[in-house]
């Protein structure tokens, strides 16, 4: 029989994580009941009640797994080693705060079901705050320009992912993984469906500024390689005209040695000037170095505190 897998990263969600098992589960053995199927949590570290209602769900229904981190480790790797554990015959990712449509299972399946190896949800519209919206948007028309590798606009994972895909995931034993980029990077054979995100069903978003600069930095320092080219190019250009500028200095010095007086003022501009300069192109540098410095140390996703529901345990 084929099964199914349904995932779902948890953080703090004790208002959520109870009605979203109870969604999913209604969709699956109503709309989908010819598909066997299990629904993993994994849990990033909660300190509110999320993980004493996630044990009582899993005692409920042993077809409901979780995986209980040691800690929160950040938003991308907790879900890719959650989609690794599954053993379905493809794989389902959405969030608990039902921003993803539950609804829209029964149809990724179907085109799964038509010979696609991976549906993806594409948020068309959105309740969100429209400024965070708009800047979004902004970030994936400029990721799209700058990266070599094709890039899928206000893709978040929500989406159906093939069992060939996820074996994949597992053997390329990727420390810092980032999911989007993956899924375009790979080319398997690709359906995108339209959604509107809707609002957090209760609790509020754990995305800050710094988690959003996070994941667009992860994606620009996987993906692209203009940070560098611009670097290169305008240090080149930068030194010209100083070489330059200093020559048409010195000449007219030279010419004009009792008109021309020497101010601090054209050199105290120019070291200011290139001096930011250095210091934005020595923190994108860094940023390179520090997403190399990461995949070189080899650090595990996640580490797990316990299991629930596995036959290992």
């Amino acid at each position: 029989m084929i099964k199914i897998s349904v995932m779902i990263p948890c953080y703090n969600e004790e208002e959520n994580v109870v009605p979203i098992s109870e969604a999913v589960v209604k969709i699956l053995t109503e709309q989908l009941s010819q598909y066997d199927y299990e629904i993993l949590f994994i849990d990033n570290g909660s300190t509110d009640k999320t993980r004493i209602l996630l044990e009582g769900i899993c005692a409920g229904n042993k077809k409901i797994r979780a995986i209980l981190n040691t800690k929160n480790f950040g938003q991308f790797n907790s879900p890719y080693y959650a989609m690794c554990q599954t053993t379905g015959d493809c794989v389902i990712c959405l969030c608990c705060d039902f921003q993803d449509p539950v609804d829209m299972l029964p149809k990724f399946v179907a085109e799964w079901e038509n010979g696609y190896k991976i549906v993806c949800g594409i948020k068309t519209t959105s309740k969100e705050n429209k400024l965070m919206y708009f800047l979004r948007s902004c970030y994936y028309k400029l990721i799209k320009k700058m990266s070599n590798v094709e890039q899928i606009e206000h893709f978040t994972g929500f989406g159906l992912y093939d069992r060939s895909f996820i074996d994949v995931l597992r053997d390329l034993d990727d420390p810092t993984p980032f999911l989007r980029g993956i899924v375009a990077e790979l080319g398997f054979a690709r359906k995108d469906i339209p959604y509107e995100q809707a609002k957090r069903r209760a609790g509020k978003t754990h995305n800050n500024w710094y988690s959003l600069y996070d994941a667009a930095m992860l994606s620009f320092t996987s993906y692209t390689k203009i940070g560098l080219r611009i670097a290169t190019f305008g240090g080149f250009v930068l030194s010209a005209l100083s070489i330059l500028a200093a020559v048409i200095y010195l000449v007219l010095k030279l010419l004009y040695w009792d008109r021309f007086p020497a101010g601090t003022m054209p050199i105290l501009l120019a070291v200011l000037v290139l001096g930011s300069i250095q210091l934005f192109f020595i923190g994108l540098l860094g940023e390179y170095i520090m997403s190399i410095n990461n995949r070189v140390m080899k650090r595990p996703l996640v580490v797990e505190e316990r299991r629930l529901n596995f036959k290992d345990n």
